[in-house]
């Protein structure tokens, strides 16, 4: 039995420059006679007194890129590596003296069921330009979104082959009711990912942290809206803490000793989730892009059911977002020119890196408007809570005061007159200087046997109402007519 051996340059079109032939008893002549297979394959022949590391992906020391790839037609798995201008494909990459990286099995359950999207190997895609066209495209023909929301999708696609850039990522959410097509694009959008691992609100939670941990992946979530408190907890804890590169998930785990063993996840990757509604913690809901999904009559060139050849159309992109990497992989930074000074920075920190990778500066000014109306919408939902009403009576009293100081039973008795019939609560001193101190960080202090609220907080009171949308006048004074805010 034989292998072949073929180096490829980096564009993938130059014909092949080694050719080795290397006796092996494990394939088949017909893989020989396959004329669209290329790649380098090689197996080291030293005995084998290294570390053996199952890896899906790494980037070496040395910038060598090392991308797992899955031939499902030979039903193996092998690794694409990158380095010095030109990828090749190994059975295994040393690191050092004493580590060898090997790819997950071909048998593993989530590389056979799919439940994993892995490319076969590096396939040329001309231009960025039409690669960008080819993933737009595809996503156009199985997915009827809003057309910007369309083009956030195929570069969302393009950032999640080069997250590991970047320290911060933003999320994207489809939200509508059932049958509103939103199991149809993820499907779609995961098909395209990097190393898109597939799950739902009927998968139990400890599996999603050891594949995210294991393949460091694109998570598709459908349905991530959980019907139990404790899974809810769980998964909110990969969405708060799976958008900043250091934030694992620390888990207790138990060794063969059965002792307890406290294990870190790493849960950091670009993730695209569907669910029906919104999530409770606002910090959350902020990290989102979303489309709203089944607001329109469905195109009519859109096919009900998927054809045969999604899957292969699907693996063929996959194949150019894989060369896209080993090309883009070192060159794509942070761009901090395009921070926008309007938005909060919350907002700016999870845009910019999609923003990095997107040259169309149309398309930079869409997700900046997007931006801004998430804004608009975080802004109205800050102004119907509680923290609103409280700063526009503080501001209020601050500007018509001639005192260093500002009593928080004034404050309990302004917000009394002007709100007392929304609240099912008593209004205590006690009450409001709580929510003060712990919602909003106003400092407050006793004087002459009262509490109250000094001057010098005004310029964190002015900041604050900017923030929960309680417009003040050139004074600083706060506009009348803000309407009901609800009882809390």
């Amino acid at each position: 039995m034989v292998s072949l051996t073929v180096v490829r340059c980096s564009t993938g079109s130059c014909s092949a420059v080694h050719l080795g032939v290397r006796a092996r008893h494990k394939y088949s002549p017909s893989f020989l006679r396959r004329p669209s297979y290329t790649g380098y394959v090689e197996t080291n022949e030293e005995p084998l007194n290294r570390r053996i590391v199952p890896t899906a992906s790494a980037v070496l020391e040395d910038g060598t890129i090392v991308e797992m790839a899955h031939r499902p037609d030979f039903r193996r798995t092998l690794f694409a590596v990158y380095g010095i201008g030109r990828w090749t494909l190994r059975d295994a990459v040393d690191v050092g003296s004493d580590t060898r990286l090997v790819p997950f099995s071909p048998n593993n359950n989530l590389i056979k069921n799919e439940v994993v999207l892995l490319p076969s190997e590096p396939r040329i895609y001309g231009s960025e330009t039409e690669l960008v066209a080819e993933i737009r495209a595809f996503i156009h023909r199985y997915v009827d979104f809003d057309g910007s929301f369309e083009n956030v999708a195929t570069h969302y696609v393009l950032l999640s082959w080069l997250y590991d850039a970047f320290n911060e990522l933003p999320y994207l959410r489809l939200r509508g009711d059932y049958g509103s097509g939103k199991t149809r694009a993820l499907v779609t959008l995961g098909s395209l990912c990097y190393k898109a691992f597939f799950a739902s609100g009927a998968s139990t939670v400890s599996p999603i942290f050891h594949t995210l941990d294991a393949f460091r992946g694109t998570l598709i979530f459908d349905e991530a809206d959980f019907r139990f408190s404790d899974e809810r907890a769980e998964i909110v804890k990969i969405l708060n803490n799976g958008n900043v590169r250091g934030l694992p998930v620390l888990r207790t785990m138990m060794n063969r000793q059965r002792e307890f063993n406290p294990q870190a996840f790493q849960v950091f990757g670009p993730k695209i989730v569907a669910t029906r509604g919104s999530y409770e913690d606002r910090a959350l809901e902020s990290r989102f892009l979303t489309e709203e999904m089944g607001s329109r009559k469905l195109r009519s060139d859109i096919p009900i059911n998927l054809p045969d050849s999604f899957k292969e159309e699907a693996r063929e992109l996959r194949n150019k977002l894989l060369l896209y990497r080993f090309h883009r992989r070192h060159e794509v930074k942070l761009d901090d020119s395009l921070v926008d000074p309007n938005i909060e920075p919350r907002l700016n920190q999870i845009l910019l890196p999609l923003m990095s990778v997107v040259a169309d500066d149309r398309l930079r000014s869409e997700l900046r408007s997007m931006a801004r109306e998430a804004q608009l919408n975080l802004v109205a939902d800050r102004g119907l809570q509680v923290e609103a009403q409280f700063l526009e009576i503080l501001a209020e009293l601050m500007v018509g005061s001639q005192r260093p100081v500002i009593p928080v039973a004034d404050i309990a008795t302004r917000l009394i007159e002007r709100y007392g019939d929304e609240y099912d609560r008593p209004i205590t001193n006690r009450w409001v200087g709580s929510i003060l101190r712990r919602r909003l960080n106003i400092r407050t202090y006793k004087s002459h046997g009262i509490y109250v609220v000094p001057m010098q907080e005004r310029a964190k009171i002015e900041l604050l109402c900017n923030r929960y949308g309680v417009d003040t006048d050139a004074a600083g004074r706060p506009k009348q007519g803000r309407g009901d805010v609800g009882t809390s």
